[in-house]
């Protein structure tokens, strides 16, 4: 959302990722795109230890700081810190991409209502689009696994 503000138009980096930011302007809300396959067995949502391994953009190794919030997987390789605002390059869809894992952020006081309308958005363009069926599932402290494979 500050770069749209500030250059007032969406980059264009992958047609799913493109989606994502599309729904997530919509919605006001942030949505984070992995690629499974470079995901360790699982990712959880936790706080760092802070020698957990993240890979920026710029291609530098860093460690999250102790106790900020990442997603993490098996291997102590971060997919995203600060929830979901920086994700890792490792974890970035890319064409060679199979499978993904599309999360959507929603902790404001409407988030129950607008992260099924959001999933909705993104399975409806995701159908018409590439004529996939994704599997979806709304987390929460009583349900708080989905499986990734």
């Amino acid at each position: 959302m500050r770069r749209y503000r500030k250059e007032r138009l969406l980059p264009r980096i992958h047609p799913l990722v493109d989606l994502c930011n599309a729904v997530s302007l919509a919605f006001a809300m942030p949505i984070a795109v992995f690629d499974v396959a470079k995901i360790s067995e699982s990712l959880v949502v936790g706080y760092a230890r802070g020698d957990e391994d993240y890979l920026s953009f710029a291609g530098e190794t860093e460690h999250p700081q102790p106790h900020e919030v990442i997603f993490v997987d098996t291997s102590a390789r971060v997919h995203a810190r600060r929830w979901t605002n920086r994700q890792s390059a490792y974890s970035a869809v890319r064409d060679e991409t199979a499978a993904s894992l599309i999360v959507i952020e929603g902790m404001h006081g409407s988030a129950s209502t607008d992260v099924p309308k959001a999933t909705a958005a993104i399975v409806d363009e995701l159908t018409a689009i590439w004529s996939t069926a994704p599997t979806t599932a709304i987390l929460e402290p009583s349900a708080a696994r989905f499986r990734l494979r």
